[in-house]
């Protein structure tokens, strides 16, 4: 293992929970640290919502690169700005399915 593990950041939409969980762990078994968005148990709210996409953009500028977990290539919203945001910001980004 390297003196430093890349680190990786998930970015999708919450809707792919259940992939971007299987993308976690792949690439934790793979020797990856990984940062992802948060998971709430419940509905949050507007302003919840405007924090939590505030941090993730932390989380991007964290990383050594970016994955975009997008079955079927549905990218939304919030998915499309911290793509533009990692790229403002020189983050390599991959996709997991084509665009």
């Amino acid at each position: 293992m390297p003196d430093r593990p890349e680190i990786v950041c998930i970015c999708g939409s919450t809707r792919f929970v259940d992939e971007m969980r299987a993308a976690n762990r792949d690439l934790t078994v793979a020797g990856v640290i990984v940062v992802a968005p948060g998971e709430a148990d419940e509905l949050i709210t507007n302003e919840q919502k405007t924090v939590l996409d505030a941090l993730h953009l932390r989380k991007i500028d964290l990383a050594d690169r970016v994955l975009v977990v997008n079955p079927g290539g549905y990218i939304g919203e919030s998915t499309s700005r911290e793509i533009a945001y990692a790229r403002a910001t020189g983050k390599p980004i991959s996709f997991t399915d084509p665009v």
